[in-house]
């Protein structure tokens, strides 16, 4: 069974939780089938609906749908605006577009040539009678020696400004330079530079000093901390290493040795010994449920020796726990009763 077998491959599993795993998964398995056979009774539900009455309906309002909004547009479409579009074409053909030519070939055509006649032959040698040879006579002889003369007057008016602004701008140069530069030039000299020198001597000393000063102070606090570690270790960690050293150490020795390690090899034991029962215990209950499977079942005779093998490993683990049989290989008596007291082949009986 798979039961059985998960339960050989895992046997490093504690009793408790071989014990706990087959409740859990019925329980489970209670809980889940009825989901389980509800959700397929939806799924066989659905399926149905959608084969016998979903998928025909679709079918239904798709052909609905197609007569009653695609056809109609169809026939609309290729019966009437079609023709309809045909018509209104042809009429506009024949009412506009054909007037339309005929108005520009033989009038539009014959008024811009003559419009174009007219420009070139007639309003051109006029206008160049009347405007341009006046025009470029006035610019010549009227407005360009207007212009230079503007132009030279300008000139001399630039000239005379910057002049001025030299005049001006030089003026207000020597003005700032002797009232306000050589002034602050004499006071940075005679007054600042000195002042400054004495007060960076006197800044750079006190630095001296002061750097001097915190060195000695360093080494006094050294001198003191180094006092004070001295009294601490001779007043408090020399008389309680001494304490810990000839009394506490020696007394947690004995303690350890009287008690301490008694108790745990008490307890080491104990708990050998219990595992080894519920060893034998789990052993002898597999064994029990194999015999009743095969008393039922008619198992074959393989799975018997099967299970004294395993009933023989664990009187084998157990070492002192386990009584020797009558063919000294510590065989259990429902071992012995399996092979009817008989001994295994190349084994012989011990004397008692």
């Amino acid at each position: 069974m798979d039961l059985e077998t998960s339960r050989e491959r895992s046997g490093g599993e504690g009793c408790l939780v071989v014990a706990l795993r087959m409740p859990v998964r019925i329980v489970v398995l209670v809980l889940v089938v009825p989901v389980r056979m509800v959700w397929d009774a939806l799924v066989v539900a659905g399926r149905f609906l959608g084969d016998t009455v979903l998928r025909p309906m679709g079918r239904a309002l798709a052909w609905v749908g197609r007569a009653v909004f695609v056809w109609p547009f169809v026939a609309l479409w290729r019966w009437v605006l079609v023709p309809l579009g045909t018509a209104l074409r042809w009429l506009g053909a024949v009412l506009v577009v054909v007037p339309a030519g005929a108005l520009y070939r033989w009038v539009l055509t014959p008024l811009g040539h003559a419009a174009v006649w007219m420009y070139a032959r007639v309003l051109t040698p006029l206008g160049h009678g009347l405007l341009v040879v006046p025009s470029v006579w006035l610019y010549r002889w009227v407005l360009t020696p207007v212009g230079h003369a503007l132009a030279w007057c300008g000139r001399g008016l630039v000239a005379v400004g910057a002049l001025l602004v030299a005049g001006i701008g030089a003026a207000l140069y020597w003005t700032v330079r002797v009232l306000v530069v050589w002034p602050a030039y004499a006071v940075w000299r005679w007054v600042l530079a000195p002042v400054g020198r004495v007060l960076g001597v006197v800044a750079r000393e006190a630095g001296a000093a002061l750097g001097h000063a915190w060195r000695v102070a360093g080494y006094v606090s050294l001198a003191v901390g180094r006092a004070l570690a001295a009294l601490f270790r001779w007043t408090v960690v020399e008389p309680a290493r001494w304490l810990y050293r000839t009394v506490l150490a020696p007394v947690g020795h004995a303690v350890r040795d009287a008690v301490l390690r008694p108790v745990a090899e008490a307890a080491r034991a104990a708990g050998r010994v219990a595992r080894e029962t519920l060893r034998l215990v789990r052993t002898t209950a597999r064994q029990a449920r194999r015999d009743v499977r095969r008393a039922l079942l008619g198992d074959p005779g393989t799975a018997g020796e099967q299970g004294d093998r395993e009933v023989k490993g664990a009187r084998a683990a157990s070492g002192a726990y386990a009584p020797a049989g009558p063919c000294g290989n510590g065989m259990s008596g429902a071992s012995w009763g399996n092979r009817a007291g008989t001994c295994a082949q190349g084994e012989r009986p011990t004397g008692r």
